[in-house]
């Protein structure tokens, strides 16, 4: 039987010349080439824009692109005071920080009187480079946190700035500048009894504020002459909070290396470095006596029993002879007596041995004001041994820890209200 042969034809359009109607997607060749193209281009780019731009110029660019959010971001919210200063400007307003413009010198660094392009007076604060260890970000944010607190006696913050490891604090300029240039007798400056009351109240009130009414309980650590600043008035006004600490709601102390200076601090604090607002108490026990007597707490030039003021002035409670204690100066000029010896009195309380004898600063202030009899005698005050070996070398300016040190919460409450 023959066989069939069966051709099978192409489809019409394959005969006719005529493409399929599906497209055809593009090699991996193709993507590979122009890839190749683009990433040669990059680098061309790159190559060119590095012979133009110098590689300090490429680190400032990103430096640049990445602190401005940081900064933005951090100093935003309710800061209606707060400012960003570059570090030129500030530069330009010290005249490159020129030692005639040198306001002072403390524990963190040089304060420059500087004058901004519209005329304002300010007082610029260089933080010492080995002092200011702090990343950018947590160095705003704690300049946020001291912004936030706001009163009459307390300094006020304008602003900051923050540029490499530079650090710098922009405060408002006190015509009268620091309490310690008169109380020392580095000007000629005297105060009369009525003015030297409004600065302890002063200060009572700025402390009472950073102790019981701000939104965060706040120790200064670092309470003297030297950072109580005058403005035209004679107001005070509490500054360099350097040294200060936030405290927890729910701490009632801090357990801590000693930091401040000696001759303020607390026995607890400087034995123990048990920290709580106590420490400021007795701080401002000592300079009470300070404005009173217009010297230095602690003299080692005087005789054996005057070179510290606080014990010297016990010895002459214990005489009858306390009126010994008040500036001669004074007498002359007029004062009531007792109004001075009721100061001292308070003193005295501020400086009691025990952190749990000492009255909160509400009471104080109420005392200082005459709103709370002083019914009972305060006990004889703590004193340091201040008696030095040969070997031992001891400042008396300020000493500061680079770094916070952790909370306890393992003590009780300590009362806040005097017994």
């Amino acid at each position: 039987m023959p066989r069939l042969a069966i051709e099978v034809s192409s489809p019409p359009s394959a005969s006719l010349g005529i493409e399929s109607s599906t497209p055809k997607r593009p090699s991996l060749s193709l993507f590979l080439f122009l890839g190749g193209i683009i990433l040669l281009l990059l680098l061309i780019l790159i190559f060119l824009s590095r012979k133009v731009i110098k590689p300090a110029k490429w680190r400032a660019l990103v430096v640049q692109a990445v602190r401005r959010p940081v900064t933005k971001d951090v100093l935003s919210g309710n800061l209606r005071t707060i400012s960003y200063f570059d570090f030129e400007t500030l530069r330009k307003a010290t005249k490159n920080f020129n030692q005639n413009n040198l306001l002072g010198r403390g524990g963190f660094g040089p304060v420059y009187l500087g004058k901004l392009d519209d005329g304002r007076l300010v007082a610029v604060k260089k933080l010492s480079l080995d002092k200011s260890q702090q990343g950018e970000s947590e160095f705003l944010s704690e300049v946020r946190m001291i912004t936030s607190i706001q009163h009459k006696n307390l300094v006020r913050l304008l602003g900051c700035c923050s540029d490499g490891a530079q650090r710098l604090l922009v405060y408002e300029y006190m015509k009268n500048r620091s309490l310690d240039l008169i109380v020392y007798g580095k000007n000629d400056i005297f105060l009369n009894w009525g003015t030297r009351f409004q600065i302890i109240l002063g200060v009572a009130r700025g402390l009472q504020y950073l102790h019981e009414d701000s939104h965060v309980r706040i120790v200064h650590r670092d309470i003297k002459a030297s950072n109580i600043l005058l403005d035209d008035k004679f107001q005070p006004r509490i500054g360099d909070f350097g040294l200060a600490r936030f405290f927890p709601e729910d701490q009632a102390y801090l357990s801590t290396t000693f930091a401040g200076t000696l001759g303020y601090t607390a026995p607890e604090y400087a034995i123990r470095g048990e920290l709580t607002e106590k420490a400021d108490i007795y701080s401002f026990g000592v300079l009470v006596l300070e404005i009173i007597n217009c010297r230095r707490n602690t003299d080692l030039t005087l005789p054996s029993e005057m070179q510290y003021l606080p014990e010297y002035a016990w010895k002459l409670h214990e005489r009858s002879t306390l009126t010994d204690l008040i500036d001669p100066r004074m007498r002359e000029d007029g004062f009531v007596e007792k109004d001075v010896m009721h100061a001292i009195s308070v003193a005295f309380y501020c400086l009691q041995p025990q952190a749990n004898q000492r009255p909160p600063m509400s009471d104080i202030v109420a005392m200082l004001t005459c709103k709370v009899e002083l019914d009972t005698m305060p006990i004889k005050p703590a004193f340091l041994e201040r008696k030095r070996r040969n070997d031992e070398k001891i400042s008396w300016d300020s000493i500061s820890e680079p770094f916070p040190s952790p909370l306890r919460s393992d003590s009780p409450s300590f009362p806040r209200h005097l017994k």
